[in-house]
């Protein structure tokens, strides 16, 4: 694969959604009141520098009340930014609790139309348990911002990991592995009624322990769990394609994403996701179901396979002819299985209704030849092909400084605030799952 990250997500406004080296800087230590006194010669255990480091974030960043809200943690890197939002590894205040926080704006929210997004992806994460997906533990609000306390997954984003694999590619049995554990995730989303529509490697970490979750639902829609009847919508949607993407060849990876009501409550009309990745009744400008799921796991078998997409172009117009009529060319002189090429033409039929998965879900696809290998019931206790190599987070000395722009939050997040008020949007955005799990050690 020859794009960059940076070429597949570009946002309409120039940004990226790749973290920002500008901020993160390994120049010196964060806190440098953190740093042991004693020579380098003098040998310290791993838990006395942990225990340092917990009294003396204490010392420096005292807790003044129960609630959770930002003021609760410590910004300790930047891992992700992008158009609207932040992603920064946090230690909870009192304890060698480490989460990624995402941290949202509302006015962007609002002003982007984007509030309904965003109380899905709440939703989504509030409830969901599953190995497979990315754990939520709280979200909660200021004044000014949305935040997320999620898991933190050490391993990073699922394309960091292929981009370091030779040539970009993975083996076939590491490949096979890896997309069990994403048809595990899928299936349960669309038990829980809900379509993910934004499938691809950056949307995948994976956990210190090699085992892979799911992230980012903003772009998930409500739908039927099954085989939903897929309905007729207007041709105005190819107009906001065009207008998306503009008529200039030039390469734009993410979409100008454009919403609008479901027709009916188990089919979906909007236009999401990323290009190379979309499938071809989307682009079509016909209503869409869960088995745009199936075509985004058959792209991205493809790309652990082969290590680049099947229907990328120069440009997004070229990219998308290739999706709709453009020929499927798997390569002869990789020793791939018959069974995964066989598996990777059903997940890309351009017909919905011919593709694997649309009429039984993901039974169908855990059927097939290529997983016969494959003990779904018990995958989640084997030890998975890659195992991250990660410095220890907790580690304070490897983190340099932070220019923090929402610091003055923490400070709005001590005044009066009611995010119960009817004329907020985000009156219902607050949740904990677990007490416990945000708990202080003091």
């Amino acid at each position: 694969m020859n794009d960059t990250e940076e070429d597949r997500n570009l946002q309409p406004n120039g940004k990226t959604d790749k973290g920002d080296t500008e901020e993160d800087e390994n120049a010196s230590n964060k806190l440098k009141n953190l740093s042991l006194t004693e020579s380098p010669s003098t040998p310290v255990s791993r838990s006395q520098v942990l225990a340092r480091s917990a009294v003396a974030f204490n010392e420096r960043f005292p807790v003044t009340e129960d609630q959770v809200g930002p003021q609760s943690f410590v910004k300790l890197k930047l891992l992700g930014k992008g158009d609207v939002g932040k992603v920064y590894l946090v230690l909870l205040k009192g304890t060698q609790k480490l989460y990624a926080m995402k941290v949202l704006t509302k006015e962007e929210m609002i002003a982007r139309n984007k509030v309904k997004r965003v109380l899905t992806e709440r939703e989504i994460l509030a409830t969901a348990n599953h190995p497979f997906i990315v754990t939520m533990y709280a979200s909660f609000q200021t004044a000014n911002r949305l935040y997320f306390i999620m898991e933190y997954c050490e391993g990073g984003e699922f394309f960091r990991v292929l981009q370091r694999q030779p040539k970009k590619r993975l083996k076939e049995e590491a490949a096979k592995f890896y997309a069990a554990e994403v048809v595990l995730a899928l299936e349960y989303l669309h038990h829980m009624g809900f379509i993910y529509r934004d499938l691809k490697p950056e949307n995948i970490l994976m956990r210190g322990d090699g085992h892979i979750a799911l992230t980012d639902f903003d772009l998930s829609k409500q739908a039927h769990p099954v085989s939903p009847r897929v309905v007729e919508q207007s041709s105005s949607l190819l107009e906001k394609i065009k207008n998306s993407f503009g008529n200039k060849r030039q390469k734009k990876h993410k979409l100008d994403i454009v919403d609008s009501e479901p027709v009916l409550p188990y089919a979906t009309n909007s236009f999401v996701g990323t290009e190379e990745y979309i499938a071809p009744e989307v682009i079509r400008g016909v209503g869409h179901s869960s088995a745009v799921d199936w075509w985004t796991l058959g792209i991205l078998i493809h790309e652990m396979i082969y290590g680049t997409t099947p229907f990328k172009g120069s440009y997004s117009d070229e990219t998308f002819s290739k999706i709709i009529s453009g020929n499927i060319k798997l390569r002869e002189d990789l020793p791939i299985s018959s069974e995964c090429k066989d598996i990777m033409k059903k997940l890309l039929k351009r017909d919905p209704s011919k593709r694997l998965g649309h009429e039984n879900g993901a039974s169908d696809v855990k059927k097939h030849p290529w997983f016969h290998d494959i003990n779904f019931a018990l995958i989640r206790n084997e030890k998975p092909p890659i195992i991250p190599k990660v410095r220890d987070p907790l580690d304070l000395t490897q983190y340099g400084p932070l220019r923090d722009e929402d610091k003055g939050d923490d400070v709005a997040a001590l005044e009066d605030f009611d995010p119960a008020d009817p004329k907020n949007p985000f009156r219902n955005f607050n949740s904990i799952r677990n007490e416990e799990d945000l708990s202080h050690q003091y």
